[in-house]
């Protein structure tokens, strides 16, 4: 009776558990996006290019897509944008004041476009974006890194409803 007893509690257990992680809330592309969002604003180092660089444009959208725009001083525009399901790996060059972030994608998937260039208008496709940062401690790396994986690792289903919000 006592082994009776013993199965009985562990399948309510489990049972028990099963029913919480059903209920549980997973997150969202919405709050990934969100956090990258926040750290590439906060973490952006302009000193890095402010004698080249006007201004920039770093957004991390809703949909799963990064897009990054710098305009020059010399009126040349670069555009640079992934969706972020496709990243593959990243890399951290610098030091805790400053450094680059070296976002890698899976294949050819990073747009590129340059713009009002001396060389003419450009489109090409790339591997990588690099974004110049300061202040980045390990562990906010490890939090971006842990976000972009968890982007890769959703549902299709999660990423395409993220997308239809979006256009909404």
């Amino acid at each position: 009776m006592k082994k009776f007893t013993l199965c009985l509690k562990i399948s309510l257990i489990s049972a028990f558990c099963v029913f919480l992680c059903a209920f549980s809330d997973p997150a969202s592309m919405e709050q990934y996006t969100s956090f990258l969002q926040k750290s590439f604003t906060d973490h952006y180092d302009t000193s890095q290019e402010n004698s080249q660089v006007k201004r920039y444009e770093l957004n991390v959208t809703n949909n799963g897509f990064c897009r990054y725009k710098r305009y020059f001083n010399n009126g040349k525009t670069e555009y640079f944008a992934f969706k972020l399901a496709k990243f593959k790996d990243m890399d951290y060059y610098g030091t805790t004041n400053s450094g680059k972030l070296y976002i890698r994608t899976k294949g050819d998937d990073v747009i590129v476009q340059t713009y009002k260039d001396r060389g003419g208008d450009v489109d090409s496709m790339a591997t990588q974006i690099i974004i110049p940062v300061k202040n980045m401690e390990a562990e906010e790396l490890n939090q971006i890194r842990n976000n972009l994986e968890n982007i890769t690792k959703l549902p299709p289903a999660e990423v395409s409803k993220a997308e239809v919000k979006s256009d909404d």
